[in-house]
């Protein structure tokens, strides 16, 4: 895929789910991953965090299940303008902002958790998304990373091919041994791997002691 294509897709995925923010909650992706947020929660918990990112927030539904911990400051970021406009008004105590998940307006080892659900398949530049995960999490601290993945191989093939034909800009859906490589490449140990059902996976990951 040409960079002109990435960025076409990037922008697909960006009017999709401006479309979608207002009712994000009763569509086909809000009710496919809602099933996903008490684990994620509980992950999240369970670091005892003071500062959380979530990248792709879309309309803050994660980040909302933390606003009576009042102790923890809520990030967000996403790239549709619409979502982040429902996230500030369901976190009204969280800081939120439009932004490309290639380029984080924030500065080196900010948070101490980054939750990145449902989004990772969408980015077109995924090295380099894990780089700014990276850059922007503290040394101690713990990505929680959760996407959509396939019962088999076969199907996970046959579902790459197809994405190009689709209207939400879905760039690469992933294997377990596929997300795993991928971040070890970039530092980051994976840890608490679990499959939710057939479909989507939830994992921990630190990154590794210099």
């Amino acid at each position: 895929m040409t960079q002109t294509e990435k960025v076409s897709r990037t922008e697909v995925s960006k009017e999709y789910f401006d479309q979608i923010a207002k009712d994000y909650d009763t569509s086909f992706d809000g009710r496919y991953v809602r099933h996903m947020y008490p684990e994620l929660v509980e992950r999240i918990l369970e670091q005892n965090p003071k500062c959380v990112l979530d990248l792709g927030c879309g309309n803050g539904n994660v980040l909302a299940e933390l606003i009576s911990h009042k102790e923890i400051a809520l990030y967000g970021a996403d790239l549709s303008n619409n979502m982040i406009e429902e996230a500030k008004r369901r976190v009204p105590n969280g800081s939120f902002c439009v932004a490309n998940a290639e380029k984080l307006p924030y500065e080196d080892n900010t948070f101490d958790v980054i939750v990145c659900n449902a989004s990772f398949h969408h980015y077109t530049n995924p090295v380099r998304v894990v780089e700014e995960m990276k850059r922007v999490l503290k040394k101690d601290g713990t990505l929680i990373l959760g996407d959509p993945t396939a019962p088999s191989s076969l199907y996970l093939k046959v579902l790459n091919w197809t994405l190009k034909w689709m209207k939400s800009g879905d760039y690469h859906i992933y294997s377990k041994k596929e997300i795993i490589g991928l971040l070890s490449r970039k530092s980051f140990k994976v840890t608490k791997f679990k499959k939710m059902g057939a479909r989507n996976f939830i994992l921990n990951a630190s990154l590794y002691k210099q």
